[in-house]
């Protein structure tokens, strides 16, 4: 049966006129990993009955790609652990070509040997992994209690299927920075591009974030003393600045909420698996869409998205700079899918 394109309505403008085209949509606050700078190691997470069901992310998707958003990434937690992640990525993959551009995912990859054929089959034709270390002790170590193992064989299972695959690395000083360039290497010998993030100041973890934090400018700097890092304008919808290795015939990003600003140019929002929208990742203001969504009242939904342009602010306010500083935010990175 053809797909006809969504109805479209007013596409959703924030009060600065940042057009938001890219929503991150968390299908679950759950994780099978406890990375050291994202959560800490004893983690309540949100009862079932309080999730989204998978219909009503779906129904929730068609109404952002009917305001305008070209593009949803499936995040969490660990999107993957979510039973009926493949039917969500069929059910909003049958709009790519009809009001979405693109439907992507960030995975920790462990899963991802199960799902990678049904996700390819859906629409899928990129995917982001996250791993930051390919040393299986240290991987335990980051993570808690991944094993490296599972995270290579889901990238192979995501290659034969021919997705492309970018590898997200989180900075870490004294944890993994011996493995960025190595990673960089790696990366070009499998095809897979890289993004270097700088840690975030969200919710409470186990350790100091200032032991931890390490600029990437210092790290560019590094690496453009090995390397030929020429910028180029390759996007991918959020805040990466890329730059091609010319040595290496590969391209890396670099995202850097801490020490290079790009809030001028958002253009995401993020909705958590309870059905709240934060416009921003680093303000606590978030409005409620789930009562929207089950009010049965046509316009509630679009009301509400209406307020919530109205309160996303010009930008963050993450920083890192004293020691045992409480978080910017209380909520953990998994609640809001980064």
């Amino acid at each position: 049966m053809e797909m006809r394109p969504v109805t479209t309505s007013p596409r959703l403008t924030d009060r600065l006129g940042r057009r938001i085209s890219y929503l991150r949509l968390s299908v679950t606050d759950r994780c099978d990993l406890r990375c050291r700078y994202c959560m800490a190691e004893d983690m309540q997470f949100l009862p079932n009955g309080d999730l989204l069901t998978i219909d009503e992310l779906a129904v929730l998707s068609e109404n952002f790609i009917r305001r305008g958003v070209r593009k949803i990434r499936l995040t969490g937690g660990e999107p993957l652990v979510r039973r009926g992640i493949d039917d969500l990525a069929r059910a909003i993959g049958r709009h790519i070509g009809h009001g979405l551009d693109e439907l992507t995912i960030t995975t920790n990859g462990t899963l991802l040997d199960t799902h990678a054929e049904a996700l390819a089959a859906a629409g899928v034709r990129r995917i982001n992994v996250s791993l930051d270390s390919r040393d299986p002790d240290r991987f335990r170590a980051i993570t808690r209690r991944g094993d490296l193992a599972d995270v290579l064989r889901g990238l192979e299972a995501a290659k034969a299927t021919g997705l492309a695959i970018k590898i997200n690395m989180v900075a870490l000083k004294g944890i993994n920075d011996d493995e960025i360039e190595p990673m960089l290497r790696w990366c070009a010998e499998q095809g897979f591009d890289m993004t270097l993030i700088e840690t975030m100041p969200l919710g409470e973890v186990d350790e100091d974030r200032v032991d931890r934090f390490l600029p990437l400018d210092g790290v560019r700097a590094q690496l453009a003393a090995d390397y030929t890092l020429t910028p180029i304008d390759h996007r991918t919808g959020g805040p990466a600045r890329y730059s091609r290795v010319e040595e290496l015939g590969v391209r890396i990003g670099f995202i850097t909420p801490m020490t290079a600003n790009f809030c001028d140019g958002c253009n995401r929002v993020r909705v958590t698996a309870s059905g709240e929208i934060f416009p921003c990742l680093g303000h606590e203001d978030a409005i409620d869409l789930r009562g929207a969504l089950r009010s049965g009242q046509s316009d509630a939904i679009d009301a509400a998205l209406d307020e919530a342009m109205s309160i996303k602010p010009d930008r963050h306010n993450f920083r890192i700079a004293e020691r045992s500083a409480a978080p910017a935010v209380r909520r953990h990175m998994s609640v809001t899918g980064g």
